[in-house]
């Protein structure tokens, strides 16, 4: 068994994962503080999860195509985590952007796990101040059913 770690790619690794976690830090906060269920945990852990995975994928594999797959599979499992926040109840439907939020945070560990650090803080920012800013703009649907 080849048990050789190289403390530069630890030391590499532990900062794309740090950025990652920081990148979402924006989002958890709103999330915890405005609605129930994902926040502080979920949020950076949907993005160190990503942002390993594909960290991996990339040094395990040596085709495009095979991280391709790891890419999808990571996707389709915050997709999962994401239904898991949305909350149907007598024709009233909550949590769609903390779902839609979720999976966002993968896509920023992902592209942090790529070195498209710029991609990432567009995606952190972008969905920090939709979900601080357009909740006021939102209807309610007690303003919508008297009209």
């Amino acid at each position: 068994m080849d048990f050789n770690i190289n403390p530069q790619e630890v030391l590499e690794h532990l900062v794309q994962m740090s950025i990652a976690l920081l990148l979402t830090a924006p989002m958890a906060f709103n999330r915890e503080h405005a609605t129930p269920g994902a926040g502080l945990r979920t949020f950076p852990l949907v993005a160190l999860a990503s942002c390993a995975y594909m960290l991996v994928g990339m040094q395990v594999y040596d085709t495009s195509g095979a991280e391709a797959k790891v890419m999808y599979g990571i996707i389709t499992g915050i997709g999962f985590i994401g239904g898991g926040a949305i909350l149907k109840n007598n024709n009233h439907t909550m949590g769609t952007a903390t779902a839609a939020s979720i999976w966002n945070t993968g896509a920023i560990g992902v592209s942090v796990a790529y070195n498209r650090y710029e991609i990432a803080l567009v995606l952190s920012l972008t969905n920090f101040f939709i979900l601080q800013f357009a909740t006021p703009l939102k209807r309610t649907n007690k303003e919508e059913s008297s009209e």
